[in-house]
């Protein structure tokens, strides 16, 4: 296995939330659900309810980032908005759909399903976020999930633990660990720095780690929840 490619740059403002988060963080990236997608061994049930759920999910995080691109105050961001709503649209939500079709399921069969509470819970914490703040809030809100997947699939790649040959989630793995999402990733990255200096200073600092905490642990009760319905 390769190292662990960490795409966050020591110093940067994401660098900083997750460290001001780290607990929070680790129990995301390192959650048991992670593990076990890694070495192939999760419930098919457990990933099935996970995947549908997250479905749902993508469908208020594209919803968020029309959000962002209204909150915008410049062409660069909001484009890169827009980008990151076609992404989830496009891309995304159809690695979901491939999967549901292995299990005879079509997309009116996921829609037909409720949102979880946890996946209301976490997603109305973005829009929230969005709503009441500005473009930052939003996008702070929203890096847990767009780094910290990218941070998963690294971790899982690197890992001496993971096994990919005839592991049923290796697309999911290689989606997630692949050059397009890290590309994705590392944009928003680089993003939250420049709204960051545009947008904001130290008196803003305690509010974002705050935030990003909030959508760390609103992050792993989401892998807890397909757990548990196992």
């Amino acid at each position: 296995m390769a190292a662990f490619n960490d795409l966050v740059p020591a110093g940067s403002l994401f660098a900083t939330l997750r460290g001001a988060n780290r607990a929070a963080w680790d129990s995301y990236v390192e959650h048991d659900f992670v593990r076990q997608l890694g070495a192939g061994t999760l419930p098919e049930k457990a990933f099935r309810f996970y995947l549908i759920q997250d479905y749902l999910f993508l469908i208020q995080f594209a919803r968020a980032y029309a959000l962002a691109a209204y909150k915008a105050d410049t062409l660069e961001d909001a484009r890169q908005a827009a980008r990151s709503m076609s992404i989830i649209l496009d891309d995304e939500m159809s690695l979901h759909v491939k999967f549901c079709a292995g299990w005879g399921l079509t997309i009116d069969d996921i829609l037909a399903v409720p949102e979880a509470p946890q996946c209301m819970a976490y997603t109305r914490y973005v829009l929230e976020a969005g709503q009441a703040g500005d473009i930052l809030d939003l996008l702070v809100a929203l890096a847990p999930c767009v780094v910290g997947y990218a941070e998963v699939a690294n971790r899982l790649v690197a890992s001496g633990a993971t096994k990919l040959d005839g592991n049923p989630y290796r697309a999911w793995i290689e989606a997630y660990a692949g050059e397009e999402y890290q590309k994705v990733a590392a944009a928003a990255v680089a993003q939250l720095d420049r709204l960051y200096l545009r947008r904001a200073g130290p008196g803003r600092d305690p509010a974002l780690v705050k935030l990003f905490g909030g959508a760390s642990r609103l992050e792993a009760d989401f892998w807890q929840m397909g757990l548990d319905a196992a």
